[in-house]
């Protein structure tokens, strides 16, 4: 099933922990550093780099680009590292976040609050996730290096339903 990132909290209610799905739509990468330089900006009152509300979160540090392609290697990172900082995301509105492997019964609780998701993608498959990204633009920190705040716009890339907004998991 394909679904479009700006109608993914519609979708929502339909899918189960395991369901394959391919996300299309913009996303954003956003790894440990990055999370902590948008945590000083909500503490501070600040403005954020992109819309949380119904947005994506991307677990990610890609690579340069080759040549001839718009991103290196893209693979996902292991969502763990984020557990402290997705329930405060997810309740801010956040629909997604797309990772690689189990996260906090925290997050699975704030999953199940917002009606959103949490989405896996393959590990060890950056140079295949690659060529689901068809736009890069990096938006914030660039000083971060691979972990800025990079914007991608994603074709049909394919993912699993982790966690669903039921609180089933592929994981138990």
């Amino acid at each position: 099933m394909e679904i479009f990132v700006e109608k993914l909290r519609e979708e929502t209610p339909k899918l189960s922990a395991g369901d394959r799905i391919y996300l299309s739509g913009v996303v954003y990468t956003a790894r440990d550093a990055a999370h902590l330089r948008l945590f000083e900006l909500l503490d501070s009152g600040s403005e954020l780099p992109f819309e949380l509300a119904g947005g994506v979160i991307y677990y990610a540090g890609p690579t340069a680009a080759l040549p001839g392609r718009v991103i290196g290697s893209c693979g996902p990172t292991t969502a763990a590292r984020m557990n402290k900082f997705a329930p405060r995301l997810f309740d801010l509105g956040l629909s997604a976040v797309i990772g690689k492997g189990e996260m906090s019964a925290e997050v699975i609780q704030a999953v199940i609050r917002n009606n959103a998701v949490y989405l896996c993608a393959i590990g060890g498959a950056g140079a295949l996730i690659a060529k689901h990204i068809t736009a890069c633009e990096e938006i914030a920190f660039p000083e971060l290096g691979c972990e800025a705040v990079k914007r991608l716009t994603l074709d049909r890339l394919p993912l699993f339903v982790a966690y669903d907004a039921k609180g089933k998991s592929i994981f138990t």
